[in-house]
C-alpha cells in the first residue's frame, strides 16, 4: 500500500505543477482508448488548458505541449494509424509546413494516405487551415489518392506533368460544406468527443424560453427538483432486465460537462429512435431525495425530445421591449416578413409602459430572436 501511496502522490504532484507534461504523457499511453481520452479531455477543459485541436501543420503523432498550449495527437484519430501519421509529421518537420492541399499531396508518399486514413483526418478537421470545407474534401478523397499516385509515379521515373499547375485544385469537388450537426457528428465518430465546437451552441437561443439549465446546476442545487437540460448523447449502453425488457445507461454532454443517467425501459423504448449517439436532446429531469438529510438522491428522466424538433416549433408570440426610438428603427431595419407570430411591443415613455400589438403577424424564428437579443435597446420576453 505504501508503493501505491507514493505513486498517487507523484501523480497528484505532476498533475498539479506540470499539467501539460502529465497529460501529454498519460494520454499518449492511451492513444487508441477513446473513452479514456474523452475523460482526459474533460479534465483539460476543467483546468482551462488551451487545447490545439487536430491540425496537420501544428500537431504531432503523440500528444504534446509547447508549454502554453496542449496539442492534440494526430495518432489518436480513429483509423489514421500511428506509423503512417508519424511519417507525414516527419516530412513536415524536415521540409516545412504544408502550404496548401496540393503541397501536401506532392510531398506525401501515397502509401501513407489510404482512403480510410484520409477519411479520419478530414472528419477530425485536420485540414481545416488548408481547406475548411470538410464535405468537399471528403467527397474528393478518391481524386486526392489518384493525384497522389500519379505524382509519385511521375517522380519515380523523373517525368514532369506539363498540365500540373502549382495551385491547381480542380480535383476538389465544389460543393457546400456539411451542416454543423453533420460536421460535429463525424468529428465525434473519429475522436470520440466534440473538440471544434459543441452541438448545443446552436440551440442556446432556446435556453431562456424552455428554462434550460446545466446539469451541474440541477444536480447540486437542493431546491431544484425538476428542470429541462439540453444535452448531446455521447454513448448508449443498452442492457436487458431479467424479464428481457431493455433499459439503458446513457452518457450525456452539456455545456458544463459530462454526466451519466439510468434510463428506465418505458422511457428508453418510447424514445429509442432519438436516443442515439451524436443526437442532441432536451431531457426533463426529476429529482427525489431518499433521506431527510438530502444526501442521497435519485434522478429520473421524465421526457425526451429532439433539439431539432424544439427549434423547429413555431413561435406563437413575442414581446419586444424597447427603451427609445432607436429600438423602433432597429426593428424596422430587420424588415420582418409576414408570418404566424404575434408581436407585442412595450415602449417606456414618461415613466409609463405603453403596449402595442402589430396589426399583422410576422415571421419570427429562433435565428431572428438571436438577432433581436443582440441588438442594443431591445429586450425579448
Amino acid at each position: 500500500s505504501a508503493a501505491y501511496a507514493i505513486i498517487a502522490y507523484q501523480t497528484a504532484f505532476l498533475k498539479t505543477y506540470f499539467p501539460h507534461e502529465f497529460f501529454a504523457a498519460s494520454m499518449s499511453m492511451e492513444l487508441s482508448n477513446q473513452k479514456k481520452l474523452s475523460e482526459f479531455y474533460e479534465e483539460l477543459k476543467r483546468l482551462n488548458i488551451n487545447i490545439i485541436r487536430p491540425n496537420i501543420n501544428e500537431c504531432y503523432a503523440d500528444f504534446s505541449s509547447d508549454g502554453k498550449n496542449f496539442l492534440y495527437a494526430l495518432g489518436a484519430i480513429k483509423n489514421v494509424g500511428y506509423e503512417a501519421i508519424s511519417k507525414i509529421v516527419e516530412e513536415r518537420e524536415m521540409n516545412g509546413k504544408f502550404k496548401d492541399l496540393s503541397d501536401f499531396i506532392k510531398r506525401i508518399n501515397p502509401k501513407d494516405i489510404n482512403k480510410l486514413q484520409l477519411e479520419g483526418l478530414v472528419k477530425a478537421g485536420v485540414f481545416d487551415k488548408l481547406n475548411n470545407n470538410r464535405q468537399s474534401l471528403f467527397n474528393s478523397i478518391p481524386n486526392i489518392i489518384l493525384k497522389s499516385k500519379n505524382i509519385f509515379e511521375n517522380n519515380s521515373v523523373n517525368q514532369i506533368d506539363l498540365f500540373n499547375e502549382e495551385n491547381d485544385e480542380s480535383y476538389i469537388e465544389n460543393i457546400e460544406d456539411w451542416n454543423i450537426d453533420n460536421k460535429l457528428s463525424k468529428e465525434f465518430e473519429t475522436l470520440g468527443f466534440f473538440i471544434s465546437d459543441h452541438p448545443l451552441n446552436q440551440y442556446r437561443s432556446l435556453y431562456a424560453q424552455y428554462n434550460i439549465i446545466d446539469y451541474e446546476e440541477f444536480n447540486t442545487k437542493e431546491d431544484i427538483l425538476s428542470s429541462n437540460i439540453a444535452s448531446t448523447i455521447l454513448k448508449v449502453q443498452e442492457k436487458k432486465t431479467q424479464k428481457g425488457t431493455s433499459y439503458a445507461i446513457i452518457k450525456f454532454s452539456d455545456l458544463s460537462g459530462v454526466f451519466e443517467l439510468f434510463v428506465f425501459s418505458d422511457v428508453f423504448e418510447t424514445n429509442r429512435d432519438i436516443l442515439l449517439e451524436g443526437n442532441s436532446v432536451m431531457i426533463t429531469l426529476f429529482k427525489n431525495y431518499v433521506d431527510e438529510g438530502k444526501v442521497q438522491k435519485k434522478i429520473n428522466i421524465r421526457k425526451v425530445i429532439s433539439m431539432k424538433e424544439v427549434i423547429d416549433r413555431p413561435i406563437d408570440q413575442v414581446k419586444i421591449k424597447i427603451q427609445n426610438l432607436e429600438g423602433i428603427k432597429k426593428i424596422n431595419e430587420l424588415k420582418l416578413k409576414e408570418g404566424n407570430t404575434k408581436i407585442y411591443i412595450d415602449i417606456d415613455m414618461d415613466e409609463k409602459t405603453l403596449t402595442f400589438q402589430l396589426k399583422d403577424n410576422r415571421k419570427i424564428d429562433h435565428k431572428m430572436l438571436n438577432l433581436l437579443r443582440n441588438e442594443k435597446n431591445i429586450e425579448i420576453s
